[in-house]
């Protein structure tokens, strides 16, 4: 192992035009790891603090970077980002920020992989690894926090779960982007796009899952292999403390459990992804007994990628799913940690994106070194297809 000699810190912009913290890693044999965080505009509660990027750059040179620059070991990921824990000393990085922890962390693996000359996934996965490729998850049409005046669902997602291919998944997922905007354009329906590139026109929620369904047909058709409907609902977002508040309608805790089992069923949707609030274990645990064996039931701002929230989920039966986002938890190794839990205890493991994208393609390589289920990481955007692209070479040469 060589020592890290070199960590620089920099504002780059995000997708949605907003400054993020860019990091490089350099080691003493030449190793060298780029990597920018992401951030998210539909946060959970509980997820770790993302300081204003003048500040948590100034306070990672002061704090983080003299622990790491010629005291730990590139390769040596445990100790890169015990290095950032202990720099930080809270439980949320909330003195050095998230995102200038995340984007070291993922820095210092890229030059790890690099000093040994392995693809990323490879220097990540270790006896993680198997043999499968996680099916993406293409973002279609959104609304909720990610687009104004669109639907109250977040996120309709396409999931071609008979894809043989990570590519054919990848290309099936830009056709039925590209369908809904025949339909779109069909019925004379302007729509805009939001944060992730999906379309934001200004229909509901049900004329949203028609759309989609009549979309994911289409284009089975011309594939020939299984495509199935996801959802985000972003049930955070929906619910006031009392009840979930809809454009056309409120339900009550109960009413809202009913609801999505109800489009479960009659949607046949393969992945549903925060459906109710994120502090509601009871809900989620009562909406998981029902439909466990027809779909995944994920935790994103439920579990926030941390896992003592993901134990308490799990002893209560709350969920089958954690989505994992690094920056969510601020490094590559408590999100591997989060992933270990997940599968200790059945639990699938979803890596993603954020709304707030870059051109860093880490989540790529983390998905397929721990054989995650699925990877979100939308359909069509450069920021988006920066991973998709990177999906597709990493079946191609693995």
């Amino acid at each position: 192992m060589t020592l890290v000699t070199e960590v620089r810190l920099r504002r780059v912009l995000d997708s949605r035009g907003d400054p993020t913290v860019e990091a490089e890693v350099t080691t003493e044999s030449g190793g060298f790891g780029r990597a920018a965080a992401p951030s998210g505009a539909s946060t959970g509660e509980y997820e770790a603090v993302e300081l204003p990027p003048e500040e948590a750059i100034a306070k990672a040179r002061e704090r983080a970077v003299p622990r790491i620059e010629g005291q730990v070991y590139a390769g040596d990921q445990r100790s890169v980002d015990a290095a950032l824990r202990g720099a930080d000393g809270t439980a949320d990085f909330s003195e050095i920020g998230a995102n200038a922890a995340v984007a070291i962390s993922m820095a210092a693996a890229k030059a790890g992989a690099d000093m040994l000359g392995a693809p990323l996934y490879q220097h990540l996965g270790g006896a993680f690894r198997g043999n499968e490729f996680p099916t993406p998850l293409g973002n279609v049409v959104g609304g909720g926090e990610h687009a104004a005046d669109a639907t109250d669902i977040q996120e309709f997602l396409a999931a071609p779960v008979g894809a043989p291919s990570v590519a054919d998944a990848v290309f099936a997922n830009a056709a039925v982007h590209g369908a809904v905007a025949d339909l779109l354009d069909e019925r004379g329906i302007p729509a805009a796009k939001g944060d992730e590139g999906a379309w934001a026109p200004a229909i509901d929620d049900e004329e949203a899952l028609a759309l989609v369904s009549t979309a994911i047909e289409r284009v089975e058709d011309e594939v020939g292999f299984e495509i199935r409907m996801g959802l985000d609902v972003a049930g955070a977002e929906l619910f006031d403390g009392e009840a979930y508040v809809y454009s056309d309608t409120t339900r009550t805790p109960a009413e809202q459990v009913d609801y999505v089992a109800e489009l479960v069923a009659d949607y046949e949707l393969a992945y549903v992804e925060d459906p109710l609030d994120e502090d509601d274990y009871e809900g989620f645990a009562e909406l998981t007994d029902r439909v466990n064996d027809q779909t995944i039931v994920c935790g994103d701002d439920l579990f926030v990628t941390n896992t003592d929230r993901l134990r308490d989920g799990i002893a209560q039966g709350a969920a089958n799913a954690i989505l994992v986002k690094p920056n969510q938890i601020g490094t590559l190794s408590d999100a591997f940690d989060a992933i270990e839990v997940a599968r200790e205890h059945g639990y699938d493991a979803v890596v993603s994106h954020r709304s707030g994208e870059t051109e860093d393609t880490t989540i790529a390589h983390l998905a397929v070194a721990t054989d995650a289920s699925f990877i979100k990481t939308g359909a069509v955007g450069g920021e988006r297809t920066a991973k998709l692209n990177e999906l597709i070479r990493i079946e191609a040469n693995a």
